[in-house]
């Protein structure tokens, strides 16, 4: 967590209100908790971004990335607990960086990212090292054929839900969402990747965006630990919609007979129907 559709949120959460105004000022807020990682240093992060033009604001993989001038890009990767906010954040201790704009009449006269287990990532890159970026990624699974998906997963004889985690094979979905995403297609989560048929990898397109979409549509999922926020600090809707993530014992909502199970699979956690998702 974030997967893709809480970082996709917080693309367009921000996005209206960045694109076309300056970056005047960089303020690293005081933190005494474990540190993000920030490259370059500080001060050259902060000479470099300042009266720098947002030109674009765009998701890569869980990443989200802030074009400027000069052709620099700001990538930031918000792991486990990082947020793109632009009100007040759930909590003062975990603030970590915040820029101010330039004032524009109803728009936010700043955002910042807040990160409560200090993983996140904020990086300032060229468009080379970009390039390198993208090019150590899989494709994005809102644009991916039923032939690519194939194309990417049947070279693998993991189980498809670990296949499904691989960056490298298909970026932004996580332990929620392949949880999700299997049960819909109907797919076991223990099956080898390589064993799928296109007919199943079909099917696993078509899970694939309805489910994304439609977490996207609800704003991401906010689980107990109510950590998850979109860019105004409110929770995300689709933790409400779950088929069966965190659903271990409650009746399918596809057959209404099998009881959810859980397994560990790469020391995490999956759901799924044992008869709707048979081998």
């Amino acid at each position: 967590m974030p997967e893709l559709p809480e970082v996709e949120t917080m693309v367009r959460g921000i996005r209206n209100h960045l694109v076309g105004r300056q970056i005047q000022a960089t303020r690293f807020c005081r933190c005494y908790c474990k540190p993000i990682q920030i490259t370059p240093s500080k001060q050259k992060f902060r000479q470099a971004l300042r009266n720098s033009r947002i030109h674009a604001v765009e998701r890569l993989a869980k990443r989200v990335v802030i074009t400027l001038d000069h052709s620099r890009s700001l990538v930031i990767e918000p792991r486990m607990t990082g947020l793109l906010l632009l009100t007040a954040p759930p909590t003062q201790a975990h603030r970590r960086i915040r820029w101010n704009l330039s004032p524009q009449p109803g728009l936010a006269d700043s955002f910042e990212f807040w990160d409560q287990r200090g993983l996140g990532t904020v990086r300032l890159f060229n468009q080379m090292e970009l390039a390198r970026l993208r090019d150590r990624l899989g494709p994005d699974p809102l644009t991916m054929t039923p032939e690519q998906w194939a194309h990417q997963l049947s070279r693998t004889r993991r189980a498809i839900k670990n296949a499904l985690l691989d960056q490298h094979l298909v970026v932004g979905i996580g332990n929620i969402y392949a949880s999700e995403i299997l049960h819909l297609a109907g797919i076991s989560p223990e099956s080898p990747a390589s064993s799928l048929s296109l007919e199943r990898f079909t099917q696993l397109a078509q899970a694939s965006s309805q489910i994304l979409e439609d977490a996207i549509l609800y704003e991401g999922s906010t689980l107990g630990d109510g950590t998850y926020r979109n860019a105004l600090n409110r929770h995300g809707g689709y933790q409400n919609k779950h088929r069966v993530y965190q659903k271990e014992g409650v009746s399918c909502p596809t057959c209404g007979h099998s009881e959810i199970r859980r397994i560990i699979q790469s020391q995490r956690s999956t759901f799924f129907c044992p008869k709707c998702q048979r081998p």
